[in-house]
């Protein structure tokens, strides 16, 4: 199958002790909403239907991206779809209230302030309430236009920890029992505080974005562990870093700003090392973190069908053990940093 694309499911796996099971490579749906640059509607269409031939079966998405555009686009695709044959999830702790002023699309400002090229009709609310996250989940499946979702996650609750613990989780616990959702769990770009999501409470899954990649294993320490441990799963986002594995080279971006020079030099040498076995860079950053038994799948953000393609052929290389041997022997990555094996 090398290079190839397919017309049937890629293999799935199961999150944690849920019956939810995710294919290897998910698609983010955070670019089709218009990240950083307008994406035009048949475009975006366009995009996840390519995940879907390329056999992509797990499709993420959350109110905050493009002020709930990103669920209408997805959902729009997926309601075309058995239901019984994807998984999607989506996101709670951010509320879309309508912004006050004027009532047509243009005389509203646009959202580019939160990333998205987007008119700004409405503004996110963070709320982390029980009463937030029930609301929060009808207003997703009406944008969706779903009768449900299998995965439901807290999303960035870093300034409201104590909250998201106290009354967001028992809520999503709560919906989970009651079988409204399949499968919970938090969605960060840290990885201490869903290291306590995997320890203090019983989450299916944790989304960890940017922080178990090629460039930085930061999850390695507790997350992992954690996960691995207590048999759930961990799904991982910015393979990339925002830009910089996919295509290293001054003024690239890593975690949302220009990357520094050192990184951007580490990031060059190992694209050195893994094209010297035959090995496009953006391969690699996508294969590594299944060197880790928790990882049950990555994410990758696309907003053409080109991308999708793409990400697809690259899941689908061989990677010789050697490149993995040389990235350990060049101290491109820590000896303790585990690698895929037989890939």
């Amino acid at each position: 199958m090398h290079g190839a694309v397919h017309d049937t499911a890629l293999p799935r796996r199961t999150l944690g002790r849920s019956e939810v099971a995710v294919t290897a490579l998910g698609f983010g749906a955070a670019a089709i909403a218009g990240l950083f640059t307008p994406v035009d509607e048949d475009e975006a269409a366009a995009a996840v239907e390519s995940a879907w031939g390329a056999g992509i079966r797990y499709f993420d998405t959350a109110p905050h991206y493009g002020l709930g555009l990103s669920e209408h686009r997805l959902g729009a695709v997926l309601r075309t779809k058995p239901r019984d044959t994807y998984t999607v999830s989506t996101k709670v702790g951010r509320l879309l209230v309508p912004s006050e002023g004027g009532g047509r699309e243009g005389d509203f400002g646009d959202d580019l302030a939160h990333g998205f090229a987007v008119p700004a009709t409405h503004c996110r609310r963070w709320d982390f309430s029980a009463d937030g996250v029930r609301r929060s989940l009808e207003e997703s499946l009406t944008r969706l236009g779903l009768d449900r979702v299998d995965l439901v996650l807290l999303h960035d609750p870093d300034d409201h920890e104590e909250q998201a613990f106290r009354e967001a989780y028992p809520a999503l616990e709560e919906l989970r029992s009651q079988g409204v959702v399949g499968a919970i769990g938090a969605g960060m770009n840290q990885s201490r505080m869903l290291t306590r999501f995997l320890e203090d409470t019983d989450v299916d899954a944790v989304l960890c974005a940017g922080r178990y990649t090629l460039l930085e294993q930061t999850a390695l320490g507790e997350l992992l562990p954690a996960a691995a441990a207590r048999g759930k799963s961990v799904i991982v986002g910015g393979v990339f870093n925002s830009g910089l594995l996919a295509d290293p080279k001054p003024g690239a971006t890593y975690d949302y700003t220009t990357a520094p020079a050192s990184l951007v030099s580490r990031a060059l040498r190992m694209r050195t090392v893994a094209e010297g076995h035959g090995v496009p860079l953006r391969a690699a950053a996508l294969r590594f973190p299944f060197g880790h038994p928790a990882v049950a799948s990555v994410l990758v953000g696309a907003r053409s069908a080109a991308q999708v393609h793409d990400a697809a052929v690259q899941m689908d290389r061989a990677i010789p053990d050697g490149m993995w041997e040389a990235l350990h022997s060049e101290g491109l990555l820590p000896p303790h940093v585990p690698v895929p094996e037989g890939t």
